[in-house]
């Protein structure tokens, strides 16, 4: 499937595509915030299973920022404390 050039500068290719970690974080951190307010919501309504099934997903999100804030500073470490866009 050709899929044309990388835009300049961009590192990554088509067999070997660059990482998108900052954004990952972002994503995971919105995730822990919406599924926390929404369970409380779930909660303070009288719907308790729901809550609990919200708040193990906010729990996933939690791990999911440790993980990916790991990923981020062995990258940083290995290529000499460079920064990334949000994209990279």
């Amino acid at each position: 499937m050709p899929i044309g050039a990388q835009p300049p500068g961009r590192r990554g290719t088509v067999e070997e595509p660059y990482s998108p970690l900052n954004l990952r974080l972002i994503l995971a951190a919105f995730g822990f915030v919406v599924c926390i307010v929404l369970a409380i919501v779930l909660f303070r309504t009288g719907w308790p299973v729901p809550g609990w099934l919200l708040l193990a997903w906010a729990a996933v999100a939690l791990i999911d920022i440790v993980v990916v804030q790991l990923r981020r500073r062995a990258r940083r470490r290995a290529e000499g404390g460079r920064d990334h866009s949000l994209f990279e």
